[in-house]
């Protein structure tokens, strides 16, 4: 089943989407305006975008394009404007396709099935991978590899490496961390993540030091040479 996340700050516009979108067999999936939009996306995958030009917070083009820096999945823009240049200037950003509101649910929806078909269809079956010189991440698989070894590590080491890398270059809480890790109804202290950090470092060899302590906040999970 392929999965799409819409992203527009009406309600309305997100509930009429999702109604055309699962009738035709697609997961979907909801976001507010563009930060979210890339919060959402480095946590998860999608096989297509819909998202809208004008939101607050970010708008639908600055949100593109800093999707783009760590994401191909395809993205059709929607907006009230119809103008060459809006259009030219979403797909000089690496926008997919571009719909001009107000829209027929039924046109947009044989354009989601065109550009998912086009860009090779659901993603289920590609592998999800991070390298940084010898460090390898496969999400898919859940393998993890240095300098070609496979590294075996506890299912909360892999969770915990797995979401620092999605928000690499991020400063991540302690709080944030453990709520995602671990979840909202964690009962232990902050030592347990300390701990799972000490043994992932032990994991990661020299890329331990991908993981830097940031005093007083948390961990960030960066590409350092």
């Amino acid at each position: 089943m392929s999965r799409i996340l819409v992203v527009d700050d009406e309600f309305r516009i997100r509930q009429i989407i999702r109604k055309y979108a699962e009738f035709e067999g697609y997961e979907v999936e909801e976001a507010t305006d563009g930060m979210q939009a890339i919060e959402v996306c480095r946590r998860e995958s999608f096989d297509l975008i819909i998202m809208d030009v004008m939101m607050p917070e970010l708008d639908g083009f600055s949100a593109c394009r800093e999707i783009r820096k760590f994401s191909k999945t395809p993205i059709i823009m929607l907006s009230a404007r119809g103008e060459e240049y809006d259009k030219i200037h979403g797909f000089e950003l690496g926008t997919d396709d571009y719909v001009v509101k107000p829209f027929s649910p039924k046109e947009l929806m044989m354009r989601v099935a065109a550009v998912i078909k086009r860009s090779g269809g659901s993603k289920e079956d590609e592998r999800d991978v991070y390298a940084f010189k010898g460090l390898k991440i496969d999400f898919s698989a859940r393998i993890v590899t240095v300098n070609d070894k496979r590294v075996e590590m506890t299912p909360k080491e892999y969770e915990l490496l797995f979401y620092m890398v999605r928000n690499k270059g991020l400063a991540l809480t302690r709080e944030s961390l453990i709520s995602e890790v671990w979840g909202y109804d964690f009962f232990g202290d902050e030592r347990t993540l300390d701990t799972h950090i000490k043994l992932l470092r032990k994991s990661l060899g020299e890329y331990s030091k991908c993981i830097v302590t940031l005093r007083g906040v948390g961990y960030r999970f960066e590409e350092v040479q």
